[in-house]
C-alpha cells in the first residue's frame, strides 16, 4: 500500500515505494492509500504507475466524465475547486523553488471546464471485429490507441466532425494505417476546419479560421498556432493591455501577434517572431481591412504606420530593447534565451509583461531579473481545466 503525500508540479501525485524509490501516479490524490497499481514505467530512482484501487478516497475526488480521460486530461478526478487551488499552490512552490516568495496568485477561469479546447487531434483505430475505423487517443505515454466513442473536453463541434468525417472513411471502407491523424480547430462560432493527415505525404494546408479578440478580428491556420481556450486568453490579453503605459512597446516570441496587436496596437510596436509560417499569418492579422501587402518566405520586416514586424529569433534582436520601453515575453515552455534575458539586466526597460506555460522556466528566469526588477503581480489562467497545465502572468517594473 502507498499513501499519496502531494501533488507535484507537472500534475503527478506522489508517493514512496517500499524499495524507496519515488512513485507518481496520474490518477490518485493526496492522502489517499493506493492499495493495487499497475507500474507503466520502470527507472533507477522513480516508478510511474496507474492506481486501481484506492481505499480511501479523497473529498476533492470526483468521477472523471470521459473513460479516455488519463491521454487528454487527467484531473477530470478532481473537483472544479480543488484544481484551482492546486494550481496556485504549485505558482507559489514552483517560485519558492528558485527563492522567491509569492502570495497566492488570483487565478482566472470563466467556469467552462469542460468542452473548452477549440483544437483536437484524434488518432484512427482499427476495430478488427466491426471492421471499421473509430476515433482514439494514445494511451499515456504509450503508443497504444484507445478507441473513444465520446470526449468532453473539446467543443462539441470539433468531435461532431470528426465523427462524420471517419463516417465517410468507413462508407469508402478506408484502411486506418492510410492515415496519421485527424486534426481538427473551430473558432468561436462554431466553423470547423482542419482534416486529415495521410502518412507519407506532406500535410495539407487547410482553409483558415477567424476569431475577434477584445474588437480585433484575427486569422490563423488551424494546424498552426493559435491558442486553445479564447475566453480565458482574453481575460489574459486585458490585464496585460492594463499594464502598459509606455508608448513604445516591443512584442517577443509574438506568434501570429495576438498578444502585441490586442494589448498594443495603438503604441509603437514591434513584433518579433521566428516561425516563418506564423509570421506571415502576424503580417495578415497586421493589415486586416488594411491594403495588402506581399508577405513571401523571404520577407524579414514589414512596418506599417506604428507597427513594425521582424521575422527573426528574439534573442538575435535585443537591440530593439530600450530603457523607455514595455517588453512583453511569451516563450516556449523552455523560457527565454540567457542573451535576451542578459540584455534585459543591461538595458534595464521600464516594464517586462511575462507570460509564460511553463511557470517552472518562468521564475526561473524572473530570478535572474529581481536585482534590477520586482515582482508588481502575479496572475495565474485556467487555460486548460482539468489538466494539470497553468499559464502563469507576472509583471516587472524596474526597481
Amino acid at each position: 500500500m502507498i499513501k499519496i503525500e502531494k501533488i507535484i508540479p507537472g500534475g503527478q501525485a506522489l508517493g514512496t515505494h517500499e524499495d524507496g524509490r519515488k512513485i507518481f501516479f496520474w490518477n490518485a490524490l493526496p492522502d489517499e492509500i493506493v492499495d493495487n497499481y499497475t507500474i507503466t514505467k520502470k527507472k533507477s530512482h522513480y516508478y510511474e504507475a496507474i492506481a486501481e484501487k484506492i481505499l480511501n478516497p479523497s473529498k476533492y475526488r470526483t468521477a472523471p466524465k470521459d473513460t479516455c480521460y488519463l491521454s487528454t486530461s487527467p484531473w477530470q478526478i478532481i473537483s472544479y475547486d480543488y484544481e484551482l487551488q492546486l494550481k496556485q499552490e504549485l505558482v507559489v512552490e514552483l517560485f519558492r523553488e528558485h527563492n522567491i516568495n509569492i502570495e497566492s496568485p488570483q487565478i482566472s477561469t470563466d467556469n467552462h471546464d469542460y468542452f473548452y479546447r477549440n483544437k483536437m487531434e484524434y488518432s484512427l483505430y482499427w476495430d478488427k471485429e466491426k471492421e471499421q475505423i473509430l476515433p482514439a487517443f494514445h494511451a499515456r505515454n504509450s503508443h497504444r490507441k484507445i478507441p473513444i466513442t465520446s470526449s468532453s473536453i473539446e467543443r462539441p463541434e470539433i468531435f461532431q466532425s470528426a465523427l462524420e468525417i471517419i463516417d465517410s472513411l468507413n462508407h469508402r471502407k478506408e484502411p486506418a494505417y492510410k492515415y496519421q491523424s485527424l486534426l481538427l480547430r473551430c473558432n468561436q462560432s462554431g466553423e470547423v476546419s482542419g482534416g486529415l493527415y495521410e502518412n507519407h505525404k506532406p500535410h495539407p494546408t487547410f482553409p483558415n479560421l477567424t476569431d475577434v479578440i477584445i474588437d480585433r478580428t484575427y486569422s490563423y491556420s488551424p494546424n498552426g498556432f493559435f491558442q486553445i481556450n479564447l475566453p480565458v486568453y482574453e481575460k489574459a490579453l486585458i490585464d496585460i493591455k492594463s499594464h502598459i503605459v509606455t508608448d513604445e512597446v516591443l512584442d517577443l516570441y509574438s506568434g501570429v501577434g495576438t498578444i502585441g496587436l490586442s494589448a498594443a496596437n495603438n503604441k509603437q510596436l514591434t513584433l518579433v517572431e521566428c516561425d516563418k509560417y506564423a509570421y506571415n499569418e502576424m503580417l495578415k492579422n497586421i493589415t486586416t481591412n488594411k491594403p495588402s501587402v506581399t508577405m513571401g518566405d523571404k520577407t524579414s520586416q514589414y512596418q506599417f504606420d506604428n507597427i513594425t514586424a521582424i521575422l527573426d529569433k528574439s534573442e538575435n534582436v535585443i537591440n530593439h530593447i530600450h530603457p523607455n520601453q514595455t517588453v512583453i515575453l511569451d516563450p516556449p515552455r523552455s523560457g527565454c534565451d540567457v542573451r535576451l534575458i542578459n540584455k534585459l539586466n543591461e538595458v534595464i526597460p521600464q516594464t517586462i509583461i511575462y507570460l509564460s506555460c511553463n511557470p517552472a522556466t518562468q521564475a526561473r528566469d524572473v530570478k535572474l531579473l529581481l536585482n534590477h526588477y520586482q515582482i508588481d503581480m502575479v496572475k495565474a489562467y485556467n487555460f486548460f481545466p482539468r489538466t494539470p497545465h497553468i499559464e502563469n502572468l507576472v509583471i516587472l517594473h524596474k526597481s
